[in-house]
């Protein structure tokens, strides 16, 4: 690893931990050159996905991409980048176990706003209007409504 600081690539590892889900690694690092620490993220490097989109194509799945369209999402909304991150991974893991090699782009879709959903409803109705293509307000005002039907108000 590089030292965002002063690019010296001696450094020491302090500590590692280990994700609850064991498939990232956050390890705690310091700059032998310049003395400054900073942390990385190790993960598992997933070969071989294939995106399927609903027009026939196919893609490389893009993890990037993916994080991409939930941030946005989430954009100015309590969550954290651990807990964004959990999701994704959270989402892979999900679709791995149950599709092979390719995964069906509504698939994803579908694991991502099952977990938005839980995590936080504001960004799960951002991210189902653009997965949905709302036309008109009266789409937003029926998502918004099932909110209300499947999760009681918390007082």
């Amino acid at each position: 690893m590089r030292c965002p600081k002063c690019t010296s690539i001696e450094d020491k590892v302090i500590d590692s931990r280990i994700s609850k889900e064991g498939s990232t690694i956050r390890r705690r690092r310091e700059c032998l050159e310049c003395g400054h620490r900073y942390t990385t993220t190790e993960m598992f490097v997933r070969e071989g996905l294939v995106v399927v989109k609903r027009d026939g194509r196919r893609e490389d799945f893009d993890r990037e991409k993916l994080f991409r369209a939930i941030r946005a999402a989430l954009h100015k909304r309590p969550v954290d980048r651990e807990q964004l991150d959990m999701l994704i991974e959270d989402v892979i893991d999900a679709l791995e176990a149950q599709y092979e090699n390719e995964i069906p782009s509504q698939a994803v879709g579908d694991a991502v706003m099952q977990r938005l959903r839980k995590l936080d409803q504001v960004a799960y109705v951002r991210f189902a209007s653009v997965y949905k293509e709302f036309r008109d307000v009266s789409e937003f005002m029926h998502e918004i409504s099932s909110l209300g039907k499947n999760h009681p108000e918390k007082h």
